[in-house]
């Protein structure tokens, strides 16, 4: 019996060494040697787009958001990090995909069962052929260890592994764009709320300044200086304005509780005081070319895991057409009676191999390779997009940076010379120079450009989020859990740092 296992078991081992379908390369993407909004010339002299990294630097370590520099955004997002239920929903995929791979593992392992029966029989006494027509009832006890193994002879069960660890890695990745997103989210909910407050305090003190006017048109209309119409101007356009005001508590209380979910909380448990807009002050992106990229966004290295996988999903749809070869082993015990279960004549075993082959299945194996070879095209284009993407991502809001740095001083231009103008106004009106009605446009003209301004601010702040984000935050594919494996084939996804 120890020449016989010890044939079955060279029997595997050279049985084990083949592998059938395509080794996996990468598939190629279109890159550009640099983006071609950070190239062009950027004349806001306050700040450029781009700054050369530097070791240690905030934005590398992972935690972007750290570079606004406000205390309060900083603890919001280390709070969602710790709470929020699609975070914890991406996680439990991923330890999902991870005991998945235990059980294609299980599969590289032969099966062993053992049962224990105990039955009494007793034959028919019609049955043709028996002479004693009353015999004593029959025993049968049974202890059996059944082995099963089916020898990965055409590296299907390898393959189907290896399949799973490149989901396992893509999981991974689709947690890490989950988070980065969930990040960005918090970020921009944070950064409309501080945009409310702003326009908030903005309106305040404008009603303070209308409310001044219309007590000047009363003074000057008890003094027979202005007419009544002037009056009723100044009351509608204070009344306007407080409305505006009033308002504005609305979106800023949606963004508030938009923010508590985010976090984990109900709304009625986070109140966020305002806070000056000033003091979220981004700094530029580091530098960076469209092929570093490819390691920095983790829903491109998702796309590029599930091509992997799709190749090796072709592997074992080959293997399909080949013969499946398997080991079969019994062993054990049986006897008529206990006293006679255990001894060396009752002893039975059993060693053979099955091989079989499809004759005829209508199609069924052709179509599925088929299936299989049209996902991988499927994902490769998937990839592909999803690279694209990515470089539109990254050249729109580089491109939204600079033209909102040019306007935003353009604005501020106008702010100013809208002031002055409703200044010049308010002084030839005391003087009985113009009609009220010039000075109502004036004010008008003056908190439209100044709302516009907070507003442009707005935005740019919302621009560098979403280049950030972009960018892939502080994220790179060396952060993809690095799984144990026998062998991977050859063209096979190793992270940066491992290789």
């Amino acid at each position: 019996m120890r020449h016989a296992w010890g044939g079955v078991a060279a029997f595997g081992f050279l049985l084990g060494g083949c592998m059938v379908g395509p080794d996996y390369v990468t598939p190629a993407v279109p890159v550009t040697p640099k983006f071609k909004e950070a190239t062009r010339p950027v004349d806001d002299k306050t700040a450029g787009i781009w700054v050369r990294a530097t070791p240690g630097d905030a934005f590398e370590r992972g935690k972007w958001w750290e570079v606004f520099g406000d205390p309060q955004l900083n603890r919001l997002e280390e709070q969602l990090g710790d709470a929020n239920q699609s975070l914890r929903e991406a996680e439990a995929r991923f330890a999902q995909s991870r005991a998945l791979i235990r059980l294609a593992r299980a599969s590289e392992f032969p099966s062993v069962s053992a049962g224990v029966s105990a039955a009494s029989i007793k034959e028919s006494g019609n049955q043709p052929y028996v002479l004693d027509k009353n015999p004593p009832p029959l025993g049968d006890f049974q202890m059996p260890f059944d082995l099963n193994y089916e020898v990965d002879f055409w590296g299907k069960v390898r393959r189907g592994v290896e399949a799973a660890r490149e989901e396992s890695q893509a999981t991974a990745a689709d947690l890490s764009t989950a988070g980065l997103s969930l990040h960005a989210e918090l970020a921009l909910d944070y950064i409309d709320l501080r945009a409310q407050d702003a326009q908030q305090r903005l309106l305040d003190e404008t009603v303070k300044a209308y409310a001044h006017a219309l007590d000047l048109t009363l003074k000057r209309q008890s003094g027979g200086l202005a007419p009544e119409s002037d009056v009723e101007q100044a009351r509608a356009q204070l009344d306007t304005t407080k409305v505006q005001a009033t308002d504005i508590g609305v979106t800023r209380a949606q963004f508030e509780h938009a923010i508590a979910v985010l976090i984990g909380e109900p709304p009625a448990a986070l109140n966020i005081p305002p806070a000056p807009f000033g003091q979220l002050k981004p700094r530029a992106a580091p530098a960076m070319l469209p092929s570093e990229l490819l390691q920095r966004r983790p829903d491109i290295a998702a796309a590029e895991r599930r091509v992997a996988e799709a190749n090796q999903q072709i592997g074992i749809a080959d293997a399909a057409f080949y013969p499946d070869v398997n080991l079969a082993a019994l062993a054990g015990f049986e006897g008529t009676t206990p006293a006679n279960w255990f001894v060396w004549p009752s002893l039975l075993w059993s060693v053979g191999t099955t091989l079989s082959q499809p004759v005829f299945d209508g199609g069924a194996i052709r179509a599925q390779s088929d299936a299989v070879r049209a996902a991988y095209t499927q994902n490769v284009a998937s990839y592909r997009q999803t690279t694209l993407s990515a470089f539109q991502d990254v050249e729109d809001n580089l491109s939204t940076l600079r033209i909102l740095g040019r306007e935003a001083r353009q604005q501020r231009d106008a702010v100013v010379a809208a002031n002055q103008a409703l200044k010049t106004f308010t002084t030839l009106y005391i003087g009985g120079e113009v009609a009220y009605l010039q000075v109502i446009t004036a004010q008008t003209t003056a908190l439209s450009n100044e709302v516009n301004e907070v507003d442009i601010q707005r935005r740019r702040m919302e621009a560098n989020v979403r280049l950030i984000k972009a960018l892939g935050g502080g994220w790179g594919v060396g952060q993809l859990p690095v799984l144990a494996s026998s062998g991977l084939p050859r063209g096979a996804f190793v992270p940066v740092g491992q290789q």
